[in-house]
């Protein structure tokens, strides 16, 4: 039993992610999943009464040889310039989320910046793309799965779940938002209308108003010319 302890563990260590039983049988080589099964338990509860940094995770009836949740803050300072940044990270969870994710539809959640999260997710081997349409579908990479400690579709959307719902409502306000701007601008640009169209009128009756002045001055000017013996007495 613990020769095949030892090999269960070598295995979790040296693929560090979560494998089914029938996987790490297939690796130690062990015909029978049954015994690895009770040796994995058994390594399980090793790691579980004895003292030290790491332990034998557990999910979805997967394992992992994994770090103590006490020191996850020494993994993160250990995390190299090349991992992803925050926006970057945002990008990811809402493709994980619509996986597969068509581009334009992430372009038009998260904005034109999008275009250098998912070239940078490219060049990390975290997504794919491939022609669909006049746009490109993106799909998630082994090497996702293996760093996010993922093995179901439906951990997957549960763990991105929250940050593409937030990324999802975003969009709504800003829908929402971008639409009661065009309404107030359409508002404006008739109030606008309106007083340049009473300018107009009011300029137009000054005019008028004038010119009938002139007309009556020009009248009155002309009867002041004539003779009264024109008339006749």
């Amino acid at each position: 039993m613990q020769d095949i302890k030892n090999k269960i563990e070598a295995v979790l260590f040296m693929t560090g992610r979560l494998m089914k039983v029938d996987e790490i049988a297939e690796y130690c080589g062990i015909k029978s999943v049954g015994v690895v099964k009770e040796a994995m338990k058994a390594l399980h509860l090793d790691y579980k009464n004895k003292e030290g940094g790491l332990e034998v995770y557990e999910e979805d009836n997967s394992y992992k040889l994994n770090i103590k949740k006490e020191y996850n803050h020494l993994s993160t300072k250990l995390v190299s310039g090349s991992e992803l940044d925050a926006p970057s990270q945002a990008t990811l969870a809402l493709i994980a989320y619509k996986q597969p994710a068509v581009q334009s539809e992430i372009i038009k959640m998260r904005g034109n910046t999008a275009y250098d999260h998912i070239k940078a997710l490219k060049e990390q081997d975290f997504v794919t793309s491939e022609r669909f349409g006049r746009t490109r579908m993106l799909k998630l990479t082994s090497k996702f799965y293996d760093y996010f400690d993922i093995v179901e579709q439906e951990a997957l959307k549960k763990k991105f779940k929250e940050i593409a719902e937030k990324q999802e409502e975003k969009l709504e306000n800003k829908i929402k938002e971008d639409a009661k701007e065009e309404i107030l601008d359409k508002i404006a640009k008739d109030e606008r209308f309106e007083i340049e169209n009473k300018k107009e009128e009011k300029v137009e009756a000054v005019v008028e108003l004038r010119d009938e002045k002139k007309e009556d001055v020009s009248k009155s000017s002309n009867l002041e010319e004539l003779d009264p013996e024109d008339f006749g007495s």
